[in-house]
């Protein structure tokens, strides 16, 4: 047996080990009382936690019986720490029987709140695997700050979830833990790269999960699992302790973001993270206090700007009807939406070159002997890693039978570091313009879709491409705001292409990538599946982000847009 072959056996075991050693109650299903345990908002349930009336070990619990509910039908956990979320000594004064002066001190702001984190974050004695087998079996010797400080504030960290090897995916599968399915239908995924806890959230195994983005990471998996998700800017929240493939990535830099099952949730715990001063923890946060705002309260009419399409791949019949669901709504309630056409090839392209200025080296170099990456990222390396005739070559056959992936390769060649620095000079101009244009146009939010696709169906992530991906990454270049939420489902009977699709002159307008993209949508299929948008505001506008999304919401509800989620379905 090979080294990959023992490091993903001895992983697994392990984690059924400590599935195993859980206590029999959290394998029976959910009692009345736990159930109600499970309705509770964060806050209410922080509240009682507080006051006595809920014991910590009882919330655990009935996530817990959860969490192997989604672990059975998504397989989306990757590391299991119960015990410890309920050993430590903070929590021993918690509960109905706790002393009622000792309840009246405790006023940490997240006592008793399931958190799943990332298996991508640093938790002492636990391994950080970020989906490769070389990180089986090394744990961490300390804690990353976000860590840190929910376990300070009194959350219940209870597990690590799933991601795919080396994080840059379309799909959430690796060898290490093999393939995390859609909660909707195990015939397709939760996409990536934070998709175990997309999906763990989804199936009401933690109330907010801890992922980290930098394309689209939290973002894309609520997107495909229809909860909520928010990407702030740069230093809002801690990043240390948060491992990469590609570390020192500054250009683009990796960040860390909640997803949660309900806007409130969501928000509650953003702001509950930042009134426990994240830059007393990490040295990157930017000492910058909740700003509290309420748009619905203030009743001002407010200016949307809509992208519709990123001009590569166009967004799908089914997500297409969501944004354009949003917009109807916002316009009867009385406010004013515009079409938005900023730099986005541009800027995209830029992206691109700095994220893979390397080579895909770094990706390359923790691979183990046979490690298995998911296709769209072994498409992206096989252009990286090609010769300078090889590029000559393929320039002059694209040329000539009109194939516009001509400009992929030629994106993706490694650079040296003069080359790198002129592009962060690019980068930088074109923030500068769509600063500009924004503020010239007098905009309060920008709408996008998410994805162009619904959840795609398992396998079909080289198809899409990384190249999906696009209308979330755009807005990690820019270090926008950006936050999602569920609108509606899929309907085959709304959403379906005509039989005749490829002679019209949508299809031929595609071009050959969006062609390839668009052969994974089938309506029939995706039936039911989640769909999204994304609400961008500027730079450190979080709480303005979380205001806009009230607003669509209160919009779609008088519309009577129905949104079917996850405990709804089942």
């Amino acid at each position: 047996m090979g080294s990959l072959h023992r490091a993903c056996a001895w992983k697994r075991d392990d984690r059924q080990r400590k599935i195993d050693a859980l206590p029999v109650t959290y394998k029976e299903p959910l009692t009345p009382a736990e159930e109600k345990i499970h309705a509770l908002p964060l806050a209410t349930l922080v509240t009682q936690c507080r006051s006595g009336l809920l014991n910590p070990a009882d919330v655990m619990q009935a996530y817990a019986k959860k969490m192997l509910v989604a672990q059975k039908e998504s397989n989306c956990i990757t590391d299991i720490m119960v015990n410890h979320a309920l050993e430590s000594p903070s929590l021993a004064h918690c509960g109905p029987g706790a002393d009622s002066d000792t309840r009246a001190e405790d006023s940490r702001p997240l006592l008793g709140v399931p958190v799943s984190v990332k298996d991508s974050f640093d938790i002492e004695g636990h391994d950080t695997t970020i989906g490769l087998a070389r990180f089986s079996n090394r744990p961490a010797q300390t804690s990353a700050p976000i860590v840190r400080l929910l376990r300070d504030a009194g959350a219940l960290i209870h597990v690590k979830t799933t991601v795919p090897t080396a994080l840059f995916s379309m799909e959430t599968e690796s060898d290490l833990f093999g393939r995390t399915t859609n909660p909707y239908k195990a015939t397709h995924g939760v996409g990536a790269s934070t998709g175990g806890g997309g999906a763990l959230v989804a199936w009401g195994g933690s109330m907010v999960e801890v992922g980290s983005d930098v394309a689209g990471s939290v973002r894309i998996p609520a997107h495909t699992c229809g909860i909520w998700s928010m990407k702030g800017s740069v230093g809002r929240f801690p990043v240390l302790g948060n491992m990469s493939p590609m570390t020192g990535l500054e250009a683009v830099p990796i960040l860390t973001g909640p997803l949660a099952n309900s806007l409130d949730n969501l928000e509650e715990f953003y702001k509950r993270v930042i009134d426990m001063e994240p830059w007393t923890y990490d040295h990157t946060c930017v000492p910058l206090q909740w700003r509290p705002l309420d748009l619905l309260e203030e009743g001002r009419k407010l200016k949307w700007g809509v992208i519709w399409s990123d001009d590569t791949i166009p967004p799908t019949p089914a997500c297409k009807r969501a944004l354009s669901t949003v917009v109807g709504a916002l316009k009867a309630d009385g406010h004013e939406v515009v079409d938005f056409s900023p730099p986005i090839e541009e800027v995209l392209g830029v992206g691109y070159q700095i994220v893979f200025a390397d080579g895909g080296r770094q990706i390359r170099n923790v691979l183990l002997p046979g490690e298995t990456l998911n296709a769209a990222l072994v498409s992206v390396l096989k252009h990286v890693s090609r010769s300078r005739f090889g590029r000559t070559i393929r320039r002059l056959w694209s040329f000539i039978t009109g194939n516009s992936e001509v400009e992929y390769p030629d994106i993706l060649k490694e650079k040296n570091i003069v080359e790198e620095r002129q592009l962060i000079v690019q980068r930088d101009e074109l923030r500068q313009q769509w600063h500009d244009k924004w503020q010239n146009e007098g905009l309060d939010f920008v709408l996008t879709v998410t994805f162009p696709f619904p959840a795609l169906e398992n396998g079909d992530g080289e198809k899409a491409s990384l190249m999906s991906a696009s209308y979330t990454f755009l807005f990690n270049l820019l270090d926008y705001s950006a936050g999602v939420l569920p609108v509606t489902n899929v309907r085959k009977d709304l959403d379906s292409l005509p039989v005749d699709f490829q002679s019209t002159s949508m299809y031929q307008s595609l071009s050959a990538p969006a062609r390839q993209a668009w052969s994974t949508y089938d309506a029939e299929k995706m039936d039911g599946l989640p769909l999204s948008v994304q609400v961008v505001g500027r730079r450190f506008e979080e709480e303005k982000v979380f205001a806009g999304m009230r607003v669509i919401e209160a919009a779609l509800k008088k519309k009577n847009v129905l949104f079917i989620g996850k405990k709804d379905a089942v």
